[in-house]
C-alpha cells in the first residue's frame, strides 16, 4: 500500500468552503509539492509497469482530502511534460473539484451522459498544459444508477483511449453507493485517509467495501507536520538555501 504523509496546515477543516482554487493549496509548501512529487512516481510506476489508466480518488467518507488529492496529482502527472492527464468530476451531488478548479457544471459528466453535448463540447483545458477537466454535469436524483449504465461504460472506454491517465474523483464510499457501482470499471483506487477525523475501522470497512484486490493503496492526510528545527536536522538547509550568486572571474 502507498502510505503519504499530508500536512494538516493544507487541508480544509471539516465542514469548511473549498478553496476557490484548488490548485493553491499548499502552493508556498516546497514538502508538500514533494509529496506530490512521491506520489507522482508511484502512480506513473504503476501505469507504465502494469498498464493502469483509469484510478478513482475516493474516501471512507467526506471531508478526508480526496478532492485536493485528485486535484493536485493530476497537476503534479501532467507537469513533467511525459503524461496527458485528465481529471474527471464523478462526485455528482457536490462537485467540490467542479468548484474548486473555478467550473460551471454544465456541460459536463451527466449531460453527456443523458445524451446532450457531445464528448468534445464537455472537455475543458485547464490552466495547467497536458491538464484536462471533465466537470459533473446537471444534477440529477439518482447519480449511481447513471453510473451503472451503458452509457457511462462507453465513456470511459472513449477516455480511455484518448488520455494516458485519467483521475476520477469519486464520492466518499460509505455514505453513498456510487464508487462501488463503478469499481470493477476502474484500474483501481486510492483511498484518502483523514488521520485524527476518522476511524481507522472505518478505512477497513470502506477498502472492505470496495475490495481489496481493488485498492491500489492509502494516501495519509492529516499528519502533524514536524518543525522546521526537526527538517533541518536531516535535510539541513536543502529546501531553504538562496541561490548563490556567481561572481565574474574575468
Amino acid at each position: 500500500m502507498i502510505k503519504l504523509p499530508f500536512f494538516r496546515n493544507n487541508g480544509n477543516p471539516p465542514g469548511a468552503r473549498r478553496p476557490v482554487d484548488i490548485l493553491a493549496v499548499g502552493k508556498e509548501d516546497v514538502l508538500f509539492h514533494e509529496k506530490f512529487k512521491g506520489l507522482r512516481s508511484l502512480v506513473e510506476q504503476r501505469v507504465d509497469l502494469h498498464q493502469v489508466k483509469i484510478i478513482g480518488i475516493t474516501s471512507s467518507v467526506s471531508g478526508e482530502g480526496k478532492t485536493i488529492t485528485c486535484a493536485n496529482l493530476g497537476r503534479s502527472l501532467a507537469s513533467t511534460g511525459r503524461k496527458k492527464v485528465l481529471v474527471v468530476d464523478v462526485d455528482i451531488r457536490k462537485g467540490d473539484l467542479t468548484h474548486g478548479m473555478g467550473a460551471h457544471r454544465t456541460p459536463g459528466l451527466t449531460d453527456y451522459l443523458l445524451a446532450g453535448p457531445s464528448f468534445q463540447q464537455i472537455i475543458r483545458e485547464t490552466v495547467v498544459p497536458n491538464l484536462s477537466l471533465i466537470t459533473t454535469g446537471t444534477e440529477v436524483n439518482s447519480p449511481a444508477d447513471l453510473l451503472a449504465g451503458d452509457k457511462f461504460k462507453s465513456f470511459l472506454q472513449e477516455i480511455r483511449q484518448r488520455y494516458d491517465i485519467i483521475l476520477l474523483d469519486t464520492p466518499p464510499v460509505l455514505p453513498v453507493a456510487d464508487t462501488p457501482t463503478i469499481r470493477d470499471l476502474t484500474d483501481g483506487f486510492l483511498v484518502v485517509y483523514r488521520a485524527g477525523l476518522t476511524p481507522y475501522t472505518m478505512l477497513r470497512e470502506a477498502i472492505e467495501e470496495l475490495g481489496e484486490k481493488y485498492v491500489l493503496g492509502a494516501v495519509i492526510n492529516g499528519v502533524e507536520t514536524q518543525t522546521d528545527r526537526y527538517y533541518q536536522k536531516y535535510y539541513g538547509n536543502y529546501y531553504n538555501k538562496k541561490p548563490v550568486k556567481e561572481e565574474s572571474t574575468g
